[in-house]
C-alpha cells in the first residue's frame, strides 16, 4: 500500500500503519537511523503525496537536511538549502571553543567565520553572543545566500568571494576570533566520502588538494593581518593531520595547540596571534566548553557523513 493511500492530505497525527511504511521505505534504501528519520519526515505535517515525494527524495539518496530544509546545529534550526554543506555534529566542538574564546573578548568582539558554508557557526555564534561584531564568507554562491538567511537574523553580515578577499578592509587587525571550517578532505579520498556528501555537496566545501590542507595554508597564510593582538584562529582538521595544520599556523606567526574530542572525533586546531597586552593564557582551554554549544532539537539522522 502506498504512502498516498495510508495518509490523508490533511491529517494532525501520523497513524502506526503511515509511520511503518514511511520507516520500511528509509530502511529498505539503507538508512541506518530510519525512525528518526521517519519521524522528522513525518513532523513536517505534510501528508499524502506531499509526503510521499519528500520521502522517494531521501529514499534516491538526498540528504536528510536537504529535504527538509534544515539541520540542528547546537540547539539551533540551521537553513540547509540544496547543494549547500550539511553543517556537521563534530564541528561543534570547534564552535563551543569559538564561542569561549569570543566571549573572553567581550564586549564587542570582532568574529569572523570564513568558508561559512551554510553559515551554521557564525549563527551560533550571533545567537550564544549579542553585541558582537559578526561577518562571515564564503566562496560558493549557494552558500551566501543560505548563510545570510541564517547569519543575518542574528546581527552578522555575510559576503561571497574567496576567502578574505570580499571582507571589509576595516577589520583589518580587529578580528578577535577567526573560525575556519575550511575544506580538508584530500583530493583521493573524494571518491570514499559517502554518496550523500559526494553526490550532493559542493566539491569546493570538500576538497582540500593532493593533502588536504591547501585552503588551510592560504586561511593561516593572511590570518595575521587581519586578527587583533591576542585574537585566535580556529579550523577543523583531522588528528593524523592536525601537525600540518598546526605547523601551516606556526609559520603564519601564531602559536598553535590542537583540542581533540573523543566522543565526537572532532580536532580542532587553535593559533593565537600573542602580544604584550594579550598572553597565552587568554587562549587557554575553558571547562566545560560543551555546554556553550550543548546538544538539542530534533533527533539527527546523517551522523556518519564525512567531513
Amino acid at each position: 500500500m502506498s504512502l498516498t493511500t495510508l495518509s490523508p492530505a490533511r491529517s494532525a497525527a501520523p497513524s502506526t500503519a503511515l509511520v511503518s511504511a514511511v520507516v520500511a521505505q528509509l530502511r529498505a534504501a539503507g538508512c541506518v537511523f530510519a525512525e528518526d528519520e521517519a519521524a522528522l519526515l513525518l513532523s513536517t505535517g505534510r501528508r499524502g503525496e506531499a509526503l510521499a515525494e519528500l520521502v522517494e527524495l531521501r529514499v534516491d539518496g538526498l540528504p536528510l537536511e536537504h529535504v527538509l530544509g534544515w539541520a540542528e546545529f547546537c540547539g539551533l534550526r540551521i537553513a540547509v538549502d540544496p547543494g549547500v554543506f550539511v553543517p556537521r555534529p563534530r564541528t561543534e566542538f570547534l564552535v563551543g571553543h569559538a564561542v569561549a574564546l569570543a566571549a573572553a573578548r567581550q564586549p564587542g568582539a570582532v568574529v569572523l567565520d570564513l568558508c561559512c558554508g551554510s553559515g551554521a557557526a557564525a549563527a551560533v555564534l550571533g545567537a550564544r553572543l549579542p553585541g558582537i561584531e559578526l561577518y562571515a564568507a564564503d566562496v560558493e554562491g549557494a552558500a551566501v545566500r543560505c548563510a545570510r538567511r541564517n547569519v543575518e537574523p542574528v546581527g552578522g553580515r555575510v559576503y561571497e568571494g574567496d576567502l578574505y578577499a570580499p571582507l571589509p578592509a576595516g577589520i583589518r587587525g580587529r578580528v578577535d576570533v577567526l573560525v575556519a571550517n575550511a575544506p580538508y578532505v584530500p583530493t583521493q579520498d573524494i571518491p570514499l566520502l559517502p554518496s550523500e556528501a559526494r553526490d550532493h555537496e559542493p566539491l569546493v566545501a570538500l576538497d582540500g588538494g593532493v593533502d588536504g590542507l591547501d585552503v588551510q595554508r592560504r586561511v593561516t597564510a593572511e590570518a595575521a593581518r587581519w586578527l587583533a593582538p591576542g585574537g585566535s584562529l580556529l579550523i577543523e582538521t583531522s588528528e593524523r593531520q592536525a601537525e600540518r595544520t598546526v605547523a601551516a599556523m606556526v609559520r603564519g606567526g601564531l602559536v598553535a595547540r590542537v583540542e581533540e574530542d573523543e566522543e565526537t572525533g572532532a580536532t580542532v586546531a587553535i593559533g593565537t596571534l600573542l602580544s604584550s597586552l594579550s598572553p597565552l593564557s587568554l587562549v587557554s582551554s575553558v571547562s566545560s566548553v560543551s555546554s556553550l554549544c550543548p546538544p538539542g532539537g530534533p533527533p539527527r539522522a546523517s551522523l556518519g557523513t564525512a567531513r
